[in-house]
Order: C-alpha cells, then structure tokens, then sequence
C-alpha cells in the first residue's frame, strides 16, 4: 500500500513537474446562410487540419467576448448573436506537446453579412473560407472531427446559457 501511495505522490509530483494543466478555449461557428467558416492551422494544437476560428479564454474574459476578440484577432469579423452552444473535454495525445483543453462551442453571425474573412494570422492559418456543414473540407482537428461525427450541428443545436459569470 505505501508503494502505491508512493507512486501516485510521484506521478502527482511528475503531473505538476511538466504543467500540464487543462487550458480553456472557445471554437466559434460563424454561421453565414447555410455554410460555416473554416481555416486551415499552420501552428499550436491540430496542425495542417482544419478548424474552426477559436483560442483561448482570457483571466476574467466573459466567453461572449473571447469569442468575438479571437474571430476578430484571426479573421478580422465583427460578430453579432454569439451563443454559447455546448463544453466538450478533448486531451490531445498524438501532439509534439500534448495538451488538454475544455473548449466551449460557440455559434455567432456576422453583425454586417458583406464582411469578408482576411487571414489575419497568415504564420498561424493558411486562409479561411465558408464551407457546408454536410461538406467539410479534410482533415479536421482531432476535436471538430469528434462533434461532426457525434452529430453535433450548430445550425440546429440549443443554446446553453446556464453558465454563472
């Protein structure tokens, strides 16, 4: 018993050694008519795949506003009717470094339908471009590939704004 006890002081010890904390981050569906805005990654989690604008949860943001900061920091759009969808838990083993992230699924539109994405980020995505959720280009990230296939839709899904801010 007190090898075992000893063994996960040390695998607890070894956890907190590498930082390997969960991260928080928002992966925003900007809905335009019946199609989704889509990039290609060139860097962090899920590279060479295609994904969704999304990024991280900053110390106090609201996720609305993580939201609308990270689509405009990425593809320079202003948002409008941003609605938190769903949470999924996803760990990225296979990556050089992997990690864990709590991302929450976020739908919004335009707030001027005339806008146009610009490759905000040209060493972190290769360029975006609205694709047919039925229709999705190849290969997504790990996680988006995980809720396409669970039959997630954010055309259709409800919102969930129980979240205490």
């Amino acid at each position: 018993m007190l090898i075992i006890r000893y063994m996960q002081a040390a695998l607890v010890h070894d956890f907190m050694e590498c930082d390997k904390v969960p991260q928080v981050a928002v992966a925003v569906f900007i809905l335009k008519g019946e199609k989704v805005l889509v990039g290609k990654r060139l860097a962090g989690a899920g590279t060479s795949c295609f994904s969704v604008p999304s990024g991280h949860l900053e110390f106090g943001e609201v996720f609305e506003e993580c939201a609308a900061r990270e689509v405009m920091e990425e593809a320079g759009l202003e948002l409008k009717n941003i609605q938190t969808l769903k949470v999924i838990n996803h760990v990225f083993h296979n990556e050089a470094k992997p990690s864990h992230y709590v991302v929450l699924l976020i739908r919004a539109e335009l707030s001027d339908p005339d806008q146009i994405p610009e490759n905000v980020e040209p060493d972190r995505c290769e360029g975006w471009d609205w694709y047919e959720w039925n229709d999705m280009p190849k290969p997504l990230t790990p996680p988006l590939q995980l809720i396409l296939n669970s039959g997630f839709n954010p055309f259709s899904a409800d919102v969930h704004n129980e979240c205490f801010q």
